[in-house]
């Protein structure tokens, strides 16, 4: 990791070129993701078969798997695992359900009926990565969400769907899942096949070619957002564990080379700390090639002022992952203004959001959490305006909006609410 100190002037052009990190080269792999999409969408079922074939170089037998498929690998599991995945289960679903919102209407002052219907998505697809890991958790999370909004047929994919991914699928209410990856998946679920229904939104992880593949089917359905590699930020003052930060930091480094391990501190001699027991907690990692090239590559350490200098660059980052390893981590929290999960004191690892706490880890990155919130029931619904009036009450507006429609050139709509008052 390399270190920047506050008065140093890399350190003020570190931090804006980080702030940026989220620029991906998706144009690199587009044209080859275009053509997958324009096949998948010529072939159907035909092309799922064929493409799979030959982008991994292997057969999908069977294509999908139904819910008592789902159901026989949840009772296969071992009691210990299939236990903990049911209580993450449990944990996700309860957190979800205080996100339901409900239909509403209310009479203004003036005698206007308004209001808002919401109602759940028809189709969803949830895409499981099944790269350098296997990731059933993300299955809990993306589906879960969607599950207690309402939402009717919910549908995973996921290139060799293990055991884990099957029973995993079937806790969250999944209907059924398909072995495909890739940009060969994010066409199936935007076109529909005789075997994969269209759905209406794709939400879910994945690879550059996923990412792409999310971004030129986008308008033809809806999708959760383009993710990139994944990233935590540790703001740790003096009194923090140098041992519990570096362990904080490589939990998400093991995630992938591309991931960003970022540390905030308000010392020198801290951050040289933190950096010598990511060392030694590297050294024995089983995926120590993996994050080692992260730490590398991505790992960044600033040695701040003073905490409102901190707070001021966790907000410039605006990381995924946000972990506050300090005195009062509520105090700081309050003047940060931009992270997609917030980790408050020295007993919250990271890793309990990414498995057991509740809330989805299904996370906008690369500066993203500035515009764009975690996933939840809210992603899986839509909402409808309601507006009725009486004739009281358009009589009382019918001269405003009579004027507003003239003086915008249109007089159809002026027409409209003149038919209504008997004033043409």
């Amino acid at each position: 990791m390399r270190i920047f100190e506050h008065h140093q002037a890399e350190y003020a052009a570190t931090l804006e070129r980080l702030a940026d990190r989220g620029d991906s080269d998706l144009a690199a792999v587009e044209p080859v993701v275009a053509e997958i999409l324009a096949e998948v969408r010529r072939g159907r079922d035909r092309a799922l078969i064929e493409l799979t074939e030959r982008v991994d170089h292997r057969r999908p037998e069977p294509l999908s798997f139904d819910r008592s498929a789902m159901e026989l690998a949840l009772a296969a599991m071992p009691t210990r695992e299939r236990a903990a995945l049911e209580l993450a289960a449990r944990r996700i679903r309860a957190l979800h359900e205080h996100q339901r919102d409900a239909s509403a209407r209310f009479t203004d002052g003036d005698g206007v009926e308004l209001g808002w219907r919401i109602r759940p998505l028809e189709r969803v697809g949830v895409y499981a990565p099944g790269g350098k890991a296997r990731y059933p958790s993300s299955v809990l999370m993306a589906a879960i969400p969607a599950h207690v909004a309402g939402v009717r047929e919910l549908y995973v994919t996921s290139p060799r769907p293990t055991q884990e991914i099957l029973a995993a699928a079937f806790l969250a209410g999944v209907d059924k899942v398909f072995d495909l990856g890739g940009a060969i998946a994010v066409g199936a679920l935007a076109y529909g096949t005789e075997s994969v229904p269209r759905v209406d939104k794709i939400v879910g992880p994945g690879n550059l070619y996923v990412t792409a593949a999310k971004k030129l089917v986008f308008g033809r359905v809806a999708v959760d957002g383009l993710a990139g590699p994944s990233e935590i930020l540790v703001v740790a003052d003096d009194q923090a564990n140098p041992r519990v930060v570096a362990a904080d930091l490589l939990s998400q480094a093991e995630h992938d080379e591309a991931a960003y391990p970022l540390l905030v501190t308000l010392s020198l001699s801290m951050a040289e700390r933190v950096i010598a027991e990511v060392e030694r907690q590297l050294a024995v990692l089983p995926r120590k090639s993996v994050a080692e090239v992260s730490v590398r590559e991505h790992g960044y350490a600033f040695v701040a002022g003073s905490l409102d200098e901190a707070a001021r660059v966790a907000t410039t980052l605006a990381a995924e992952h946000l972990a506050l390893l300090v005195r009062d981590p509520e105090a700081l929290f309050a003047k940060i203004d931009a992270a997609g999960a917030a980790f408050l004191g020295d007993f919250t690892p990271e890793a309990a959001g990414d498995y057991l706490a509740g809330p989805s880890h299904v996370l906008p990155t690369g500066g993203a959490v500035r515009f764009s919130s975690p996933l939840g029931v809210y992603d899986f619904v839509t909402r409808t305006s309601v507006i009725r009036y009486s004739r009281a009450a358009l009589a009382q507006h019918a001269d405003a909006i009579v004027t507003l429609a003239r003086l915008e050139g249109l007089e159809a709509h002026a027409r409209a609410v003149l038919a209504r008052t008997d004033q043409e």
